[in-house]
């Protein structure tokens, strides 16, 4: 028997919308009101689920730097050793980029529009992921300084963080050759 993915809670749903919409238009292109018509709801409706529009920023760039990093993790858990880790690290940034390209678009071009304190908890996060990374490429090179290991997976995530201005290809195809080019940049295979 197979099991089917629970269908998603009307927050979730605000958010995807929200996330198309933000990378479509940019955080101060879209108003309540286009976020309340493009989820079916009024403008205030929307109020009953965040408190603003900037919250639902924040609950959508928070979300998905800790969704990042739990993954990461498990990914790094179920590991071998560091070369499998690594690849299990692409694998998963891979199937994330691929999948949530707006979030993506919305994450580089709305950072500044982030509260301050969702800005800073953002950060946090993403410093944990990209040390994640660096704690397995130093297991695989012991004379790695550890800045030069966050500079490889930062240069990795710029690689894989392209597909909303390099996916030309279908979503497979661009999938191979975005593991590909990363494996081969921070593995050498």
């Amino acid at each position: 028997m197979t099991q089917t993915a629970a269908a998603p809670t009307r927050r979730e749903q605000i958010l995807a919308t929200a996330a198309e919409l933000f990378a479509r238009r940019g955080f101060h292109g879209v108003s309540v009101a286009d976020l309340g018509t493009a989820c079916g709801v009024s403008g205030p409706a929307l109020y009953k689920h965040f408190a603003s529009k900037d919250a639902v920023l924040a609950e959508m760039l928070v979300d998905i730097s800790e969704r990042l990093l739990r993954v990461g993790r498990e990914r790094v858990a179920a590991a071998t050793d560091p070369r499998d880790a690594v690849r299990r690290l692409v694998a998963w940034h891979v199937d994330f980029a691929l999948r949530h390209q707006a979030l993506i678009v919305v994450q580089d071009r709305d950072w500044s529009s982030l509260p301050d304190d969702a800005r800073e908890r953002v950060r946090t996060l993403q410093r944990e992921y990209v040390d994640l990374w660096a704690a397995q490429l130093r297991l695989l090179d012991d004379r790695l300084a550890l800045d030069a290991a966050r500079a490889q997976a930062h240069a990795a995530f710029g690689l894989i963080n392209s597909t909303p201005h390099s996916g030309k290809l279908p979503p497979e195809a661009m999938r191979g050759v975005l593991t590909e080019m990363a494996l081969r940049a921070l593995l050498g295979s």
